[in-house]
């Protein structure tokens, strides 16, 4: 039984950033392993700000959570984390922002708690209340794609200048103890040699 939740009528066409919901959805599933509800929602979230953008300008864009919604920007712009022009500082909130590369003013795109009210089903879903087993991940998906922007609300922003002064090239040299490149600025040894890296080596292979 279809969740009864006013949203758009499910024979419109909807477009996200050029790509049509259908064929986004496809991307995801090839993208992320499945048709996850965040992409869904966050395809949405950028297709927004990006209208707010100038048209032909380049920007960056910073995301508040590592969870899904980096995953939608790197499919609809040309932000992704390996070039640099998406940042990720988890805030903890579903939010993204696209802002112009040198003053730093920009769009913030976010999920209105209080808008969600009208979708029970994607409410309880973004809050995280009950157990995640029990959700139809078929219907609520359907939702996500009816509903649109109608619980996004928009802000302007300014980045602070300190944040965009980070985007300057680091110099690197060869550490003396793994003899592979770092940083310089990350000390006098890699971060791996002073005992961050997450992981033992154990044996050498050939490639």
């Amino acid at each position: 039984m279809k969740n009864s939740d006013p949203a758009r009528p499910s024979g419109d066409q909807t477009i996200l950033c050029g790509t049509s919901l259908e064929d986004y959805i496809l991307k995801v599933k090839a993208f992320h392993g499945y048709a996850a509800p965040g992409m869904i929602l966050g395809g949405f979230m950028v297709d927004l700000a990006v209208g707010y953008m100038p048209k032909g300008r380049l920007f960056d864009a910073l995301c508040e959570t590592p969870k899904c919604l980096p995953d939608a920007i790197q499919l609809l712009t040309p932000c992704t984390v390996g070039n640099g022009w998406l940042r990720i500082v988890n805030l903890g909130r579903f939010a993204l922002s696209l802002y112009e590369k040198e003053t730093g003013e920009g769009i913030r795109v976010f999920v209105d708690p209080q808008k969600l009210a009208s979708w029970p089903l994607a409410r309880d879903w973004f809050l995280k209340v009950g157990p995640k087993e029990k959700r139809d991940l078929a219907e609520l998906v359907d939702l996500l794609s009816r509903m649109g922007s109608g619980p996004l609300g928009v802000q302007r922003v300014s980045i602070q200048p300190a944040f965009l002064k980070l985007r300057r090239h680091r110099q690197f040299t060869v550490c003396s103890r793994c003899q592979e490149s770092y940083p310089c600025d990350d000390g006098p040894v890699c971060l791996g040699c002073q005992g961050q890296a997450p992981y033992r080596t154990l044996s050498p292979l050939e490639p």
